[in-house]
């Protein structure tokens, strides 16, 4: 009889769990500030709101089944791009295409009023994150206009460097480009962009940025900022990641880190597994380049085509954790959040295979004991203050 009370007892506080992690997950506000989605559509002609399961890591549907309530749209193109402006403006029509097409699910917002409004109604709000400042083509007027189509934060650079602002992979290569003024950092005119961005209400986001940029940002900043998709250095030392001075500095600022779910960002054991992997194969991707196929692409055909081989490339589920973890330890829980980068990448963690997989995260928090106010912040409460923050109207 006591075996049989102590089964039935384990299985309700089970379920009492679930019950718990689930109600928590759903009465947060959820923010995820990076999704590549649009690029799926501009170079592989993905539809959002079709059923894209197997394909995509995101769909319109899925979001919505993965509990959902905010996603930052990333607007991306790399620095070999034309006319990358008129490109910018391309993956924000088809954006608006789709949220024309289904004004029931998902509506673009452009302040913290009206995204909690869009939540209230059961929605999906829809932001905008402009992925690399070379896309406004150093016209502060461009900037202006993409502001005014929904842009909220601009990611100051990708790996390109602008002429005002040196990335992360340029500051860490010796023959890395430089800026306008031949050094690295902020130029006189880059320090002039974060002032507008401020003075208009558009985030600066620092992922991707390199260091010296990083502390001009931060000296030349009057908002709090976001790391849209970083990780901690200290856990995986990868230049695209912030080490321990840079997280309190953001911390300091106001600032949030939005942590990123590339394997190869989080777990350090996986970039010198992928150069094996990608070497092992490099026969049928010089192939496929010849074919006229881009790098990019045939690389990560690779990772779909031999699915066994690239499941063990990624990283542990709870890699994740300890990098949300780390940021807590070292300046408290106020300071991360999440920002997946999915679509943007090849190989998230395993259990984390696309935007319906985010409640895994919430139940490892409530396991650990974190309380539903501090699981509240990290889901979403962290991201909206700063997003307050830098609204101008």
């Amino acid at each position: 009889m006591k075996t049989k009370l102590l089964f039935f007892s384990l299985i309700v506080t089970l379920q009492l769990s679930a019950q718990n992690y689930q109600n928590i997950h759903n009465k947060a506000i959820f923010v995820d500030t990076h999704n590549d989605f649009l690029t799926q559509t501009m170079e592989k002609g993905f539809v959002f709101d079709s059923d894209l399961k197997g394909k995509t890591h995101s769909d319109l549907n899925r979001m919505k089944d993965g509990g959902i309530d905010a996603q930052f749209f990333s607007v991306w193109s790399d620095g070999e791009q034309l006319n990358p402006y008129a490109f910018a403006n391309r993956q924000l029509d088809s954006l608006d295409a789709v949220i024309k097409r289904n004004p029931d699910k998902i509506v673009k917002v452009v302040n913290s009023k009206e995204l909690l409004k869009v939540v209230e109604q059961n929605k999906i709000a829809a932001l905008i994150g402009l992925e690399g400042g070379h896309q406004f083509e150093n016209d502060l007027d461009n900037m202006e206009v993409l502001y005014n189509r929904g842009v909220r934060y601009i990611t100051l650079t990708w790996n390109n460097s602008t002429p005002w602002a040196t990335s992360a992979a340029d500051e860490t290569n010796p023959e890395g480009a430089k800026n306008s003024e031949g050094k690295n950092g902020l130029t006189m005119f880059g320090k002039e962009v974060v002032q507008k961005m401020n003075a208009l209400g558009i985030i600066v986001d620092i992922s991707h940025v390199g260091e010296q940029t990083f502390y001009d940002v931060i000296a030349t900043t009057s908002k709090p900022v976001i790391a849209s998709h970083s990780s901690v250095y200290k856990l995986c030392p990868h230049p695209r990641n912030l080490n321990d001075t840079q997280i309190k500095a953001v911390a300091k600022n106001g600032g949030v880190i939005q942590i990123n779910f590339n394997s190869g960002f989080i777990d350090p054991s996986v970039e010198p597994r992928e150069i094996v992997f990608i070497e092992k194969h490099k026969i049928e991707i010089d192939s496929l380049e010849k074919s006229g196929v881009l790098l990019y692409h045939a690389e990560e055909s690779m990772y779909r085509k031999y699915t066994n081989e690239s499941y063990e490339l990624r990283a542990p589920f709870e890699f994740v954790i300890k990098h949300i973890e780390y940021v807590i330890n070292l300046v408290g829980v106020d300071y991360v959040g999440i920002g997946s980068d999915f679509d943007g990448i090849y190989q998230p963690p395993k259990e984390l295979d696309d935007v319906t997989d985010y409640l895994k995260i919430t139940k490892v928090l409530v396991e650990k004991g974190y309380s539903k106010n501090d699981i509240d912040k990290i889901l979403g409460g962290n991201l909206l203050r700063v997003f307050k923050a830098n609204e101008t109207k």
